[in-house]
């Protein structure tokens, strides 16, 4: 991906006059200030890491894999979140980590990790890139340097049992990889997170994540069969069945520690049979309410959509769910909703079908597949228009949660409305925007997409909106994250959400596996 911004250059979205006129007239557009750096131009922090260690991780992982060329470094600075890409716009001093390595097996993370517990240098594993929430920080923790652990050579398809439908991957196998090594043999993985483009299996499994086709497949957690992790006191090995009784399930440990425990190399998963037929429908309802009672019933009846999500009445008047028509005519009034079904023929007809007259029921009106298939065209395109709109001075970031069914509108509530006063007080107006995007028996995740103008210091902007945002979550029994998972950004509510007790506890774990305290300081644990 490029340096300073999501995905491929030339795949950037430039802002169309609708949404120009959109921005204009909603929040106004500020002089967006500093020109784009070149990378060339960026001040890195000088690197920490004495010589003995560059030659000592050499011998490791081999000369070619250790890297400490200012674009190497440049390139693993941080994530693609809102304040990642403004603090690229800064030609001041950035941080970086002092070396990149690349092993190629785990007897060489092993072994890394050993020098580095030694040395006291902290290791932050790396593997899509894409982290929205400071995953990816080159935070030192008080240590003496810190390197970036790229596990982009563990690429492969280690295994593949079509008998039980699970396949081993290697941690650096990103999203679409998985789709072509499986399509090859006619299964799929079916997880399409927004990142899906450039983010890792491993990544999937450190950070929890959820993708578009949960209400089908479930949350990636739910894939995971097995994992393999190295950690500094030695390497697990975990997940020897289907289900177990053998005590508490040591795969949950370390599903979402977010590299902070110990290093993912393999994911064993389960996958599926590529579908024979797929069906797309949009529904348009009067309003959240009445649209949210419909997912709820369709969810608690079980029909089987493998997509069903809902946009809010500001997101749906924005045309944002299709992002090929942001900012011009309406699809709708009131609120769009999504699904899609696969499966066999028969399969996706009748749950279609049972699934099409719940909606009716509850008020929904079939809208076609059109809508629903701009939807999918367009699904991962929406952080190149983020990009387009930070380069116009534009604020715009996501941010997301999850609660019960009965507590969707009073959280949803609170979160708008600590957003729009939080950027009100900087001096901008704001368009808040939501949508329901994963759904389960007892309630669902709400995803907000906020935009603003820019108003003096941004980063400072955007980090008071995000706590107001935060502390409204936290006080109305949401959780602080339902996909984008902890990292550095949402640290500061770890303690609310898991308790003092629960603190000592992930504390616990680490003295265990991670003594030196060298792995991704800085994230995850209070």
């Amino acid at each position: 991906m490029k340096w300073n911004a999501w995905g491929d250059p030339d795949a950037a979205t430039p802002l169309s006059g609708g949404i120009r006129a959109l921005l204009t007239q909603a929040v106004g557009l500020a002089d967006p200030g500093r020109p784009e750096l070149d990378p060339d131009q960026v001040n890195l922090r000088p690197s920490a890491l004495a010589q003995a260690d560059v030659d000592a991780l050499a011998a490791i992982v081999g000369a070619d894999h250790c890297r400490t060329a200012h674009r190497d470094r440049l390139l693993h600075a941080g994530g693609k979140s809102t304040l990642d890409l403004l603090r690229r716009k800064d030609s001041g001093v950035q941080d970086a980590p002092d070396a990149v390595l690349l092993p190629g097996d785990e007897d060489t993370v092993a072994a890394i990790l050993h020098h580095c517990s030694e040395q006291r240098i902290a290791v932050v594993p790396f593997g899509g890139g894409t982290s929205v929430v400071g995953g990816l920080d080159p935070a030192r923790g008080g240590l003496s340097a810190v390197v970036s652990l790229d596990l982009r050579r563990f690429d492969r398809l280690e295994a593949l049992d079509e008998v039980s439908g699970q396949a081993v991957f290697g941690a650096g196998v990103t999203g679409p990889d998985a789709e072509r090594l499986l399509g090859k043999h006619g299964f799929s993985l079916g997880h399409f997170p927004q990142s899906f483009e450039y983010a890792t299996i491993g990544g999937y499994a450190a950070t929890r994540s959820s993708g578009q086709d949960s209400a089908g497949y479930g949350r990636f957690d739910d894939m995971v069969r097995g994992l393999r992790v190295v950690t500094p006191a030695g390497t697990l090995d975990l997940g020897r069945a289907p289900a177990s009784a053998a005590g508490p399930d040591l795969r949950q440990l370390l599903l979402g520690s977010e590299g902070t425990l110990g290093v993912i190399t393999q994911v064993r998963l389960r996958v599926h049979r590529k579908p024979e037929a797929v069906r797309h429908e949009a529904w348009s309802f009067p309003d959240f309410a009445a649209g949210t009672a419909a997912l709820r019933a369709v969810t608690q009846t079980a029909t089987g959509a493998t997509v069903i999500r809902l946009s809010d009445e500001v997101e749906t008047g924005v045309n944002l769910a299709t992002t090929e028509s942001i900012g011009e005519n309406q699809i709708t009034g009131g609120c769009l909703a999504i699904t899609a079904f696969e499966g066999t023929a028969e399969h996706v007809e009748s749950r279609h079908a049972e699934t099409s007259a719940l909606l009716r029921a509850h008020g929904g009106t079939s809208l076609g597949e059109g809508p629903a298939q701009a939807w999918e065209r367009g699904r991962f395109a929406a952080p190149y228009l983020r990009d387009s709109l930070l380069a116009a001075g534009a604020l715009c970031e996501t941010l997301e949660t999850a609660t019960d069914w009965s507590n969707i509108p009073a959280l949803k509530t609170a979160v708008t409305q600590a957003l729009t006063d939080a950027l009100a007080a900087s001096g901008t107006p704001a368009l808040v925007m939501c949508h329901i995007s994963h759904v389960y028996p007892t309630g669902a995740s709400l995803y907000f997409t906020i935009v603003a103008g820019q108003r003096g210091d941004a980063i400072a902007q955007w980090r008071a909106a995000k706590t107001a945002a935060c502390d409204a979550i936290m006080a109305t029994g949401g959780t602080i994250t339902h996909h984008h998972a902890v990292g550095a950004d949402h640290r500061p509510w770890m303690r609310d959400e898991v308790g003092d007790l629960g603190v000592r506890v992930l504390r616990a774990v680490k003295a265990t596996l991670d003594p030196a305290g060298i792995l991704n300081p800085g994230k995850l644990i209070p």
